[in-house]
């Protein structure tokens, strides 16, 4: 979220220079480094930094209560606003003065119309129209689309029941006559109550889409998550309570009780399905493979093997399955290296089990290498198919960038260097200028000719450099070009990252320098299995290991919480620095980075930092084997 903050408030100080206005930052006990960006970046800021997530409506209401302004404007960190939209906004609110409350449209990050910019009020009747799909079914109705008022334009000034908490601007005096934000909400409903509040108090609420804001939807929580729709749901409950006479409340509690469980089936299906659904369609089709091979083997041999051999058969699919897994197999991006060797481990695995088996029990070798050729033979055509059928299974990953950077000389080959740094998969970087003149043959096109550069270079990114290219320009330019299928990322002058959004499910995308070695899927699931073996053996041959220990019980703890999980035979080194919370997160070690060198040297914050990164930077289960074996004697620490 820090990245996202910072963007924010660029754009807030920009458009601030055409109104006078203060800005308050409410950290809800972040560990993120939000705190520490805001104090070295933005040191006029009103910082609130509590120690507790208090949630949105306290934290909302603890700088509402210090606010000296006529109005107010709640704004979400992971927005940009254009530089003339406080100006608009006032504007609109000095013309109307019966407006108690206003919003303005919204865009996620590819240019795509978010239709929470504009809502009805949830009533029983217009909740049961969106929990169960008819708002979206019959979005131009004006029976079942009350709930994002989709039948009226985006594009028109229109009075609207409920604002969204994102962009919710307010006058001082009508809060200080309704009140501020309800916080028996936590989260998710406040800006519900407080839209209906404003109503209820003779004020009205406008949609105002002649300025618009890009918002990132999500950053705060992952909507699709199984927790989001229980705490928006309970939210709903209360706001029904609250407001709906008991009849209603009753009949509302019902209807999103019913969605609850409803929808939280449904995020949970769909999750065990998406994990599950590859491997169960591969293990079935190897099965088969191998009874027809097996069952055409004994008709031309004119043999018949015995019945526990289809059995046995399923097992040998489970193993290459199990191996091609542990292999890499089924990490992305795709690589079909993995699968000669996960099936290559797998067959070597059979046939020595097979070799141990009683001579009743073995049927056929060759049946072993014919089904470990045919397995490898089906894993490369499916992956292949897969690979020309659906982008998310591409082998070797998505396809190789063709970006165009938008800005002046030095922002463009800045962010250039940023590309270069966090992306492998780039084809080709173009550069186009920010005004109406090329500067020199470096760019390939100006900014009002970025449609047909992107024609005719097949570009499907576009960055637009933030120092150069206004929030407005930039608007402008993902509406238009937003059927051309080009994501879009923002890069903020003096920064080394680069955000941007794919879609609405993909929320927020980050180019930042790679750190995460350590939390690719491949290196997480090694350290696992380094855990998980060494702890086993260990813990196997604890009769003569424990000799070599003091803290006897502490070392046979450490091995068994390894074994559990519950512990790593190497983590990070412990410290409170800001640096430490942008690294993946690892369970806890019993040994630490420091013990890479000397885990007795005094070492400053600074240094231990270090540490860590490099230790996340460069990760290998070698690496965490070398520091055990060399810290052997530590670990009944």
């Amino acid at each position: 979220m820090e990245y996202f903050l910072e963007q924010c408030l660029n754009s807030v100080y920009k458009a601030l220079k055409l109104v006078q206005g203060e800005v308050f930052v409410v950290d809800n006990n972040s560990i993120d480094g939000s705190v520490e960006m805001v104090k070295q970046k933005f040191p006029q800021v009103h910082l609130i930094s509590n120690t507790v997530n208090t949630g949105f409506s306290v934290a909302n209401n603890q700088a509402i209560k210090q606010a000296k302004g006529e109005y107010i404007l709640l704004l979400n960190p992971d927005t940009i606003v254009e530089e003339d939209t406080f100006k608009q906004v006032i504007d609109f609110m000095d013309k109307h003065p019966e407006a108690g409350g206003l919003g303005v449209k919204m865009i996620d990050g590819k240019g795509i119309f978010l239709p929470e910019s504009k809502r009805g009020l949830p009533t029983p009747e217009v909740a049961f129209y969106k929990i169960f799909g008819l708002s979206k079914l019959f979005p131009k109705s004006k029976k079942f689309g009350k709930y994002h008022l989709s039948y009226l334009s985006n594009d028109d000034i229109h009075q609207i029941d409920v604002l969204s908490g994102a962009f919710m601007l307010m006058r001082k005096q009508t809060l200080d006559k309704i009140g501020l934000l309800d916080e028996a909400f936590f989260m998710y409903g406040e800006d519900i109550d407080l839209s209906y509040r404003i109503i209820l108090g003779g004020y009205k609420n406008y949609y105002y889409p002649k300025t618009r804001i890009i918002h990132y939807k999500g950053e705060s929580t992952k909507k699709s998550s199984v927790n989001y729709v229980f705490v928006f749901y309970n939210a709903m409950i209360i706001f029904a309570q609250k407001h709906f006479s008991q009849k209603n409340a009753k009949l509302f509690s019902f209807l999103i009780n019913l969605a609850i469980y409803f929808r939280a089936s449904i995020a949970l299906f769909h999750r065990f399905i998406k994990k599950i659904a590859l491997p169960l369609i591969d293990l079935t089709i190897t099965t088969l493979v191998l009874f027809t091979i097996t069952t055409v083997y004994q008709n031309y041999q004119q043999i018949k093997f015995p019945d526990f051999a289809q059995k046995t058969l399923v097992a040998y699919a489970v193993i290459w399955l199990l191996s091609i897994l542990f292999s890499g197999g089924y990490d992305k991006p795709i690589k079909l290296i993995k699968y000669l060797i996960g099936v290559s481990i797998g067959t070597g695995i059979i046939l020595m089990i097979y070799a141990l088996l009683p001579k009743d029990f073995q049927f056929s070798r060759l049946i072993i290498l014919i089904g470990g050729g045919t397995t490898l033979l089906y894993y490369i055509i499916s992956r292949l198919i897969l690979h020309f059928v659906l982008p998310s299974h591409r082998i070797g990953g998505a396809k190789q960038k063709k970006i165009a950077i938008v800005g002046d000389q030095q922002e463009v080959e800045r962010v250039h260097h940023i590309i270069k740094n966090t992306l492998n998969k780039v084809q080709d970087v173009f550069y186009v200028s920010a005004n109406q003149q090329k500067p020199n043959s470096q760019f390939i096109g100006t900014f009002n000719q970025l449609d047909q550069v992107i024609d005719i270079h097949k570009i499907n990114e576009v960055i637009f450099c933030a120092k150069n290219v206004t929030a407005e320009q930039t608007i402008n330019q993902m509406l238009a070009l937003d059927k051309q299928n080009v994501e879009f990322k923002i890069s903020q002058p003096e920064s080394a990252f680069i955000i941007g959004s794919n879609s609405i499910d993909t929320q927020g995308d980050l180019y930042v320098m790679d750190i995460n070695q350590i939390d690719k899927p491949a290196n997480k699931r090694n350290k696992r299995m380094l855990d998980l073996f060494l702890s086993f053996f260990m813990l196997l041959l604890s009769p003569f290991t424990l000799l070599f220990y003091k803290q006897k019980k502490q070392y046979l703890s450490n091995m068994l919480k390894v074994l559990l999980g519950g512990l790593s035979f190497v983590g990070y080194t412990k410290i409170n620095h800001s640096s430490n919370l942008k690294l993946p997160k690892i369970k806890q070690g019993i040994l630490n980075t420091k013990d890479m060198i000397n885990a007795k040297a005094k070492l400053d914050h600074n240094a231990i930092s270090r540490l860590n990164l490099i230790y996340a930077k460069n990760h290998s289960a070698l690496s965490d084997l070398k520091i055990i074996l060399k810290n052997l004697k530590n670990l009944d620490q």
